[in-house]
């Protein structure tokens, strides 16, 4: 497979998993570009090679820099600003994880917490609705601690743990 063909099937790709884990797929897809770029590159160019609108690239960049795994850079003598997106694989996968877990699992163990004070007079849907969420509060919170171990865990240990399962 010739590199341009690689490469266009590799930013395809690495986008519809970005979408398939509720990223944006633009988003996705100029990571993907970034990730595999020997070189910082200028929003103009990511525009040209995505073929997508400056504010579509400009807010996803904005995002991603967000998300803590793209870095915006200066070159001397350039007035344009340049991203790349760090290459260790292993860092990317913690970053996203601990982002995530900010997001997602953070916001759910809070509401689940405080849905335990219920009260009501059908002691039968009181009893039902305890039971569901507090069984998803206890996977939520279990989840959580496993992204945190993992978020301040290094590689050996992650390996390690794999190797047990």
């Amino acid at each position: 497979m010739e590199y341009n063909e690689a490469k266009k099937k590799f930013i395809e790709a690495w986008g519809t998993l970005g979408s398939n884990w509720g990223i944006n797929r633009a988003m996705a897809q100029i990571h993907a570009l970034l990730l595999i770029s020997t070189e910082p590159l200028s929003a103009e160019e990511v525009m040209a090679e995505l073929q997508m609108s400056r504010g579509n690239v400009n807010m996803n960049i904005r995002a991603l820099m967000d998300w803590g795994i793209v870095n915006k850079e200066h070159k001397i003598g350039e007035r344009k600003e340049f991203f790349t997106a760090g290459k260790d694989i292993w860092e990317l996968a913690r970053q996203v994880s601990k982002e995530r877990r900010r997001r997602e699992i953070e916001p759910i163990i809070k509401v689940l917490s405080q849905v335990q004070d219920v009260t009501g007079d059908n002691k039968e849907q009181l009893k039902e609705f305890k039971k569901v969420t507090g069984d998803l509060q206890d996977f939520s919170l279990k989840v959580d601690g496993v992204l945190e171990k993992f978020t301040k865990s290094d590689q050996n240990w992650f390996y390690k743990l794999l190797m047990k399962l």
